[in-house]
Parts: C-alpha cells; structure tokens; sequence
C-alpha cells in the first residue's frame, strides 16, 4: 500500500482482510454515488470532530475550513423523490408544481443568505487572523523584553 502501513489491521483468525476493506471501499462508493457523502454531510461530520482538539489553534483553524466549506447554500435544483408508493406520482406531481411556483422566491432568499453567510465569514476570518498578529507581536515584544 504505497509503503505506509495500512489504515486498518484485522488480526482475527479466518477473517479476509483484504476482503473487508474492499467491501467497505465498496460501500463508501456506492453511498457516494448516492449523494450520501457530499461535502456538507462530510462538514458536518467535521464539526463534531471539533469538539475532541485540544489545541485552540487548531481547532479555530480547522472550524474555519469547515466553515468556508458550509458557507454557501446550494441554489440548484433537485431531484423531487417520493418513498410512499401509493400516492407517490401524485405527490411527486404536486411537489414539482410546487416547487416551480415558489422556486423564484426560494432562489432570492437563498442568494441573500449566500450574501450573509459570506459577508460574516470573512468578518470572523478577518477577526481571527487580527487576533493571530496581535498574539504574535505580544509574543516577540515578551520574547524582547525577557532578553534585555
């Protein structure tokens, strides 16, 4: 495997590993042609991940990225799907008329929220990287101060 170690070691007897993984590259495969795991979902997973960091640097640097990935809500269409089988043609009828009807109004929240989540990113982006030089310049004066 590329000369690093594996990522996942099975050591029971009679268990194929080989066998495993590749059914479980398998399944994320086919869950990600199934929009299972598309960049918000795999963001949001991120943002738990947050919460077990340690470092304060690193947590700030890595919830910003998570951030910069979420920010912009997705204006495109969408598949209109129905699980219920007995009305689902009717109902999937009436959610695509729906759907066209309010489609205009929907687009210019969403182009407005688009706005807003961009404008306060860039404000904490701003904030943090502020922050960031004015710890750096009260590290070096400290750092000069405990040399004289």
């Amino acid at each position: 495997m590329n000369g690093q170690p594996p990522i996942i070691s099975i050591g029971a007897d009679g268990v194929d590993a080989k066998a495993v993984v590749d059914e479980i590259l398998a399944r994320v495969a086919e869950k990600r042609a199934q929009g299972e795991y598309d960049d918000e979902t795999v963001a949001r997973a991120e943002r738990n991940n947050l919460f077990s960091m340690k470092d304060d640097e690193e947590f700030l640097d890595r919830y910003l990225a998570c951030l910069r990935q979420v920010v912009p809500v997705d204006i495109n269409d969408f598949p209109i799907a129905e699980r219920r089988s007995l009305f689902a043609p009717l109902s999937k009828a009436v959610k695509k008329v729906l759907w066209k009807l309010l489609k205009f109004y929907t687009y210019r929240l969403w182009s407005q929220q688009n706005q807003t989540n961009g404008v306060l990113l860039a404000a904490v982006e701003t904030m943090h990287r502020r922050h960031k030089e004015e710890v750096a310049a009260l590290k070096a004066r400290i750092a000069a101060l405990e040399a004289k």
